[in-house]
């Protein structure tokens, strides 16, 4: 954690900066709470400025990107409110049967949000999409990597099409090999993650189509989405890969294979007895 607030290096910078950085400043100075958990998208058009003016005026005040000035902006919060960081709600002094609650209240409500945030419309054409491609491919990077694993080892069970490298350089490497006949199901709760961009760019040229499970509605990697679902769950900076985000991936995830297992079910359902066969025999 930085020794100065951010707070106090925006005001003693100000008059250095540029118009469009004062607008930054101000809105970042009126609406920190609410920037915590805004994408870069979301904080350009608040303030009514270009993705790269944001970027900009995190550099002009020492910070390598958006992500990093994020993480600054949430420890200068938590200080000036002498409460640190823990989730969303959970505050020091909880007790444990406080936190229990709590966390079931967090995940609870970001399954909820999740759910009226379906676009039934949307999600029955990504549907269509992962049935009539030739293969299915999950990406994404840190956290979002460990869901787009369960999601491939979930359709993994009905269906022989699905892929998921673990390696960065191996996804862009899959992405650069796709065809009009695929499709890739990206999972990035920013949307900003660059190496999910890369791989969204390539799968775009190629002409695959492309899913993007996110928070925000516009990020630089919607920019590439055919298909946008969105998950409900708050997740500041220091919260990275919370159970609460990840939990509203994967329903999402579970309503694409559930819908896809009942259109596919006679195919399905002799893979899934045969996968539940072969590791059957691994089991006392």
């Amino acid at each position: 954690m930085r020794a100065i607030s951010i707070f106090s290096t925006i005001q003693s910078s100000y008059n250095r900066f540029t118009n469009t950085e004062k607008k930054v400043a101000d809105y970042i100075l009126e609406h920190a709470k609410e920037v915590v958990y805004m994408s870069i998208t979301d904080l350009a058009d608040a303030c009514g400025v270009g993705e790269s003016s944001i970027f900009r005026f995190c550099k002009s005040i020492s910070f390598k990107g958006y992500q990093e000035f994020k993480i600054d902006l949430a420890h200068s919060t938590s200080v000036d409110n002498e409460i640190p960081q823990l989730s969303d709600q959970v505050l020091m002094h909880d007790s444990l049967e406080e936190v229990a609650s709590k966390a079931l209240a967090s995940n609870m409500n970001a399954l909820n949000e999740t759910y009226k945030r379906i676009e039934f419309t949307e999600i029955g054409k990504a549907i269509e999409l992962l049935i009539e491609a030739n293969r299915i491919h999950f990406f994404g990077v840190g956290s979002s990597l460990m869901t787009a694993l369960e999601a491939n080892n979930k359709f993994m069970r009905i269906t022989n099409k699905t892929v998921c490298a673990f390696d960065s350089h191996q996804q862009v490497m899959s992405a650069s090999l796709m065809t009009n006949k695929d499709v890739a199901v990206i999972i990035s709760y920013s949307g900003s993650t660059k190496d999910s961009i890369e791989v969204a760019r390539k799968a775009t040229e190629r002409g695959a189509a492309v899913i993007v499970i996110t928070r925000f509605v516009k990020s630089p990697l919607t920019a590439y989405s055919d298909i946008t679902l969105l998950c409900g769950a708050n997740e500041g900076p220091l919260q990275g890969g919370s159970l609460s985000a990840k939990l509203s991936q994967l329903y999402l995830l579970d309503v694409l294979y559930i819908e896809y297992f009942k259109r596919t079910y006679q195919d399905s359902i002799v893979s899934r007895e045969n996968t539940s066969a072969a590791v059957a025999v691994k089991l006392l």
